[in-house]
């Protein structure tokens, strides 16, 4: 007969495993069943501007994928961490996920110290979508025509620039812009860039950096005038803007980019499910061009390169915002 403390001992051993054996095979049974209810996809903005487009664009087809109904639903305000918070605190079932981007996991958190959540560690990455090259637009009755005649402006007159919100890409872009050529501008955040373009487009705010597809309709209305790209390459949708570089604005360079993110814990077969379902999505040539006429590059991959992406990403607007100065406090 076993000695009562090994016996005791060996029982513990022996639920412990039984437990774990349990608790793998439901994991296993929830990840091969998955989805079987619809998916929450959550963004970060109102209704309008690019990472709106970018969701209503694909999440038909992206439902079709796998398997199921996608309801995107906006959360806006603050910068995405309201709509990020949500999706860190949602159960790790792969049933609510983030349309995640550069304020979320490129430039947000430096402005955001005291956030209810990690962004790198409460929520892990599925795979990339998109980006848009950033272009500066300007209120089509602002006289100016170009990047130097907005240069000359500004230093005889108060000029002011909207954005997205404080932190995003149209934020930092419009603040190295600032240190880059010397003048000094009002920022004027927004909850999002659809309510920031009306304003610029009326004339309340004077410019606007942002990516094609929220500046689009004000362009071709002829209340916006378009007149440089803060991008290496011209853009393909606007192939006679002239860039920030070609000016001789090298560090003039920013996209806003957009990836599906999900909270810690997500099973790993849950997480390539819906990566592989979005990158099907992403080759539909029609989907594509859908989204190139918009602005857009198509950036499928594995979640490890998008990790890798968005960090690297991070890595760079800190130089950035230290270099220029900018204050993060809140």
């Amino acid at each position: 007969m076993l000695p009562t403390r090994v016996f005791l001992y060996m029982s513990i051993a022996l639920l412990t495993a039984l437990s774990s054996s349990v608790s793998l095979a439901q994991t296993a049974s929830s990840s091969s069943a998955y989805p079987d209810k619809p998916v929450r996809l959550i963004i970060t903005v109102p209704p309008g501007g690019a990472s709106d487009f970018v969701a209503r664009t694909l999440s038909e087809r992206f439902g079709k994928e796998l398997g199921t109904t996608i309801l995107v639903e906006n959360k806006a305000g603050a910068n995405g961490t309201i709509a990020s918070a949500l999706v860190a605190r949602a159960a790790p079932d792969g049933y609510t996920l983030l349309q995640s981007g550069i304020s979320t996991h490129g430039i947000g958190p430096y402005f955001y110290e005291s956030l209810p959540y990690a962004p790198f560690k409460d929520l892990v990455s599925i795979g990339a979508i998109a980006e848009f090259p950033i272009i500066l637009a300007v209120n089509a009755q602002l006289p100016v025509q170009s990047v130097k005649d907005l240069i000359a402006l500004a230093k005889t007159k108060q000029l002011s620039f909207a954005s997205a919100g404080t932190g995003s890409a149209p934020h930092l872009s419009g603040e190295l812009f600032k240190t880059e050529t010397n003048v000094n501008m009002v920022h004027v955040p927004y909850k999002g860039s659809a309510p920031a373009v009306v304003d610029v487009a009326s004339g309340q705010v004077d410019m606007m950096f942002d990516g094609i597809p929220a500046l689009a309709p004000h362009i071709k209305s002829g209340k916006l005038r378009p007149i440089a790209a803060v991008s290496l390459k011209r853009n393909s949708q606007m192939q006679d803007l002239p860039t920030f570089t070609e000016l001789g604005y090298p560090s003039m360079i920013a996209s806003v980019w957009y990836g599906l993110m999900a909270p810690a814990g997500t099973p790993q077969a849950i997480i390539d499910k819906v990566n592989a379902a979005m990158n099907k999505t992403l080759a539909v040539p029609e989907l594509q061009k859908k989204l190139e006429d918009g602005g857009a590059i198509v950036m499928p991959g594995n979640p490890k390169e998008f990790e890798a992406f968005y960090l690297k990403d991070y890595a760079r607007w800190g130089e950035v915002i230290k270099k220029a100065g900018i204050s993060t406090k809140q």
